[in-house]
C-alpha cells in the first residue's frame, strides 16, 4: 500500500514538473516576444503604423543641348487601407455624403472604389483617388482625420514645358493588370505607374528609381504621430536616372509646324551616331493631355480622332518608298557587278514599257543621269538585270541575293535599339512569290520592285537611315533615340555599333554625287530648292497609293562633303516628291544646319500650306 503510494506521487510530482517547465518556456518566448523582440511589437501594432510608400522622383528628360523636355510635378494619391475604415465589413460611423462632396465623387463611386480596394486587400493600402492636385489636397487634408483610414500620399507626375514630340517621349499610366503579371521583380503594386510608350517605356527602369518607405504611427483619430522607432525602419527613395536624347528641340518643334494640316512624317538622323534628330509624327497631340486624372478620358478621345493621331508614323507607318528606293536600286545593282555608272539603258519616256517614265531627258541615260531624273525604265531594268545575273546560278538565287543585301542596308527589319513598336517593314522573301506564284514567276513578275512600288514597304526610319548610311559612304549606326545618360551609365553596345551594308564605298560615292545632282542639277528633280551654301544631296519619290492620291516621299543629307544631317520625309496624299516633301526636307535641313531660315516664302507655303484628307469631309 505506501509502495503503490509512493507511486502515484512521484507521478504527480512528474506532471507537475512537466507542466511547470512548459509554463516556464512559455513565459520565456512571451518574454523575448514581447519585450526583447521588436518583430512581434512591430506586428501587433500594425494597427496603429502606416507604411508610407515613398516615390522617387522619374529621371528628367533633356534634348541634346541641355534643353528640359520633361520635369516632374507632385500630386497626391488619396490611399485607404479598408480595415481601418470599416469594421465588421460596414463603413466606420461617418459622413459619407460630405466625403463624395469633399472629393467631387458620387456614392456609387465611392462603394465601387471601396469595394476594388477591398479586393486587392483588406489589410494594406490601396489607391482611392489618384493625382489630386495641390489645391484639392490642401482643402481635403484639413479634414481628413475625420475620416479612419484615408490618408495622402505623394507621388509625381510628368510634365511637358515645350508639347512637343508626344510619340518620341511617350507617356506613363496605371501599371495594368497584364503589366503586373510580368513584373518578376516584385516592384510594382497595383495602382503603380509604369512607362506606357516611347522614352518612358524604352527606359524604365532606369528612368524610375527606387522606391523608398516610411513606417509612421497613427492614433486613434487618424493623425499620424511620427515616425516608427525612431525611424529605423524608414529608407529613402533613390531618384532615377536623366536622360539626354539626341533629339534637337528646336528642330524637333520647328518639323511639327511645318507638318500642321499634313499626315505624315520627318526622320532627322545624325549620320555619324545614329542619334535622331527629329522624330515627328502628323498629326501629334499634346503630351501633357496623357497626364493626371484626366489621362483615361483624353485618351479616349484621341482615339476616337479619325485622323489617329496616337499613331507614331514614323515606325508604324509602312509605305512604298516610291523612287527614292532606286538608291537602294542602283547601289544593289553596281555592288554586284551587274552594271557600271557608265551603264545605259534604253528609255521611251511615256511610250515606254513595261514601266513608264515621266521625265524628260535623252533616249539612253546613265546612271547619273538616270538618278538626276528618275529615270523609271533605267532602275526598272537595272533590278531585272541584277537579279538574272548568270554569277547567281539562276534567277531565284538572285533575288535570295538582292534581297540580302537590302536586309544589310536596314530594310526588312526592326533595328532593335530603344524605340519601341517599330515596325520592319517588307521586303518579300522568295518563299512568298514562290506561294504567290505557285513557283512560276521571273524578273518581269517582280519589276515593280525596281521602282520602290509592288509588296516592298518601308518605315520613315528606315528611309531616313538610307540616306545616312549614303551619307556616311557605306554604313550606318542604328538610329536611337538616347544621347546619353545623366549620370556615367553607358549606353546599349547596339546603338554604338558600326553596321556595314556590304556595298563598297567607291559605288556609293558614285550614289552621293548622283543624289547632289538632284538638287544641283539642271534637270534635277529637287532643284527649285538649292541652297548656295549649303550643298545637298537628295531623292524624290512619288509613291502610288490605291487608296487616293500618291504620297509624297523625299530623302536628303547636307553638307555633301561632311553630313551633319540625314533625313526623311513622307507626305501622305502629298503628290509629286518635290510638292511637299522635297521643300520641306530642305526647309528642316537649313534650319539645322544655320540654325535660322532665310528662305521666308517657301516657309510660309509649307507650314500655311494643307492637304484635304477623306477623314476630313
Amino acid at each position: 500500500m505506501s509502495r503503490r503510494y509512493n507511486n502515484l506521487s512521484n507521478r504527480k510530482l512528474l506532471v507537475m514538473t512537466v507542466f511547470v517547465a512548459v509554463g516556464v518556456v512559455y513565459l520565456i518566448r512571451l518574454f523575448l516576444l514581447q519585450v526583447i523582440d521588436k518583430d512581434y511589437k512591430q506586428l501587433a501594432d500594425n494597427n496603429a503604423l502606416r507604411f508610407v510608400t515613398q516615390y522617387p522622383a522619374r529621371g528628367k528628360i533633356y534634348d541634346r543641348n541641355g534643353k528640359l523636355l520633361v520635369f516632374n510635378e507632385a500630386v497626391y494619391d488619396l490611399m485607404v487601407i479598408p480595415k481601418q475604415a470599416m469594421k465588421r465589413d460596414t463603413l466606420r460611423p461617418f459622413d459619407t455624403l460630405n466625403f463624395c462632396r469633399l472629393l467631387d465623387i458620387d456614392k456609387a463611386s465611392f462603394i465601387e472604389r471601396m469595394n476594388k480596394a477591398k479586393k486587392e486587400s483588406y489589410l494594406k493600402p490601396s489607391t482611392f483617388l489618384s493625382a489630386v492636385s495641390k489645391e484639392n489636397y490642401a482643402h481635403i487634408a484639413e479634414v481628413l482625420y475625420r475620416y479612419p483610414g484615408f490618408y495622402f500620399q505623394t507621388r509625381t507626375v510628368r510634365h511637358y514645358p515645350n508639347a512637343i514630340a508626344a510619340h518620341t517621349l511617350g507617356d506613363i499610366g496605371e501599371i495594368s493588370p497584364n503589366e503586373l503579371e510580368k513584373d518578376q521583380e516584385g516592384y510594382y503594386r497595383q495602382g503603380d505607374y509604369i512607362g506606357k510608350s516611347g522614352i518612358e517605356r524604352s527606359y524604365e527602369k532606369e528612368l524610375r528609381g527606387v522606391k523608398g518607405l516610411r513606417v509612421m504611427m497613427v492614433d486613434v483619430h487618424n493623425r499620424e504621430m511620427g515616425s516608427f522607432d525612431d525611424g529605423a525602419l524608414d529608407r529613402d527613395p533613390v531618384a532615377g536616372k536623366d536622360i539626354y536624347l539626341g533629339m534637337d528641340a528646336d528642330l524637333q518643334a520647328y518639323g511639327e509646324r511645318l507638318m500642321v494640316g499634313k499626315i505624315g512624317s520627318i526622320v532627322a538622323i545624325e549620320p555619324k551616331t545614329g542619334q535622331i534628330l527629329a522624330f515627328v509624327s502628323s498629326p501629334s497631340y499634346d503630351p501633357n493631355l496623357l497626364v493626371g486624372r484626366e489621362r483615361g478620358k483624353n485618351y479616349q478621345e484621341l482615339q476616337k480622332d479619325p485622323m489617329k493621331p496616337l499613331i507614331n508614323r514614323a515606325i508604324s507607318g509602312t509605305y512604298p518608298p516610291g523612287s527614292t528606293f532606286k538608291t537602294v536600286v542602283g547601289m544593289i545593282a553596281m555592288q554586284s557587278g551587274t552594271i557600271t555608272p557608265a551603264t545605259v539603258f534604253h528609255c521611251s519616256g511615256a511610250a515606254s514599257l513595261p514601266i513608264k517614265c515621266t521625265h524628260s531627258h535623252g533616249p539612253s541615260p546613265d546612271f547619273a543621269n538616270a538618278i538626276m531624273n528618275s529615270c523609271n525604265p533605267y532602275f526598272y531594268e537595272a533590278f531585272k538585270a541584277t537579279i538574272n545575273n548568270p554569277k547567281f546560278g539562276n534567277i531565284k538565287k538572285g533575288y535570295e541575293y538582292w534581297k540580302g543585301m537590302t536586309s544589310k542596308m536596314g530594310l526588312g527589319h526592326t533595328f532593335g535599339t530603344d524605340i519601341p513598336y517599330e515596325r520592319s517593314g517588307n521586303i518579300p522573301s522568295r518563299e512568298y512569290y514562290d506561294k504567290m506564284y505557285k513557283g512560276q514567276w521571273n524578273s518581269v513578275t517582280i519589276r515593280s520592285l525596281g521602282i520602290g512600288q509592288g509588296e516592298v514597304l518601308v518605315t520613315p526610319l528606315q528611309l531616313a537611315n538610307i540616306a545616312a548610311l549614303i551619307a556616311n559612304e557605306g554604313y550606318y549606326y542604328p538610329p536611337h533615340l538616347i544621347k546619353c545618360f545623366g549620370d556615367t551609365t553607358a549606353i546599349p553596345e547596339v546603338m554604338t555599333t558600326r553596321v556595314e551594308s556590304g556595298i563598297d564605298r567607291r559605288y556609293v560615292r558614285v550614289m552621293k554625287q548622283g543624289l547632289r545632282t538632284v538638287f544641283s542639277g539642271p534637270a534635277g528633280t529637287a532643284r527649285r530648292y538649292e541652297m548656295k551654301d549649303i550643298p545637298q544631296c537628295g531623292k524624290t519619290g512619288t509613291a502610288q497609293n490605291p487608296h487616293g492620291n500618291h504620297h509624297s516621299n523625299f530623302i536628303a543629307f547636307a553638307p555633301a562633303d561632311d553630313p551633319k544631317i540625314a533625313l526623311a520625309v513622307i507626305i501622305e496624299n502629298g503628290g509629286y516628291g518635290a510638292t511637299w516633301a522635297a521643300p520641306i526636307a530642305s526647309l528642316m535641313i537649313e534650319k539645322y544646319i544655320r540654325g535660322y531660315t532665310v528662305r521666308e516664302e517657301l516657309e510660309e507655303r509649307m507650314m500655311e500650306g494643307r492637304i484635304t484628307y477623306k477623314n476630313e469631309r
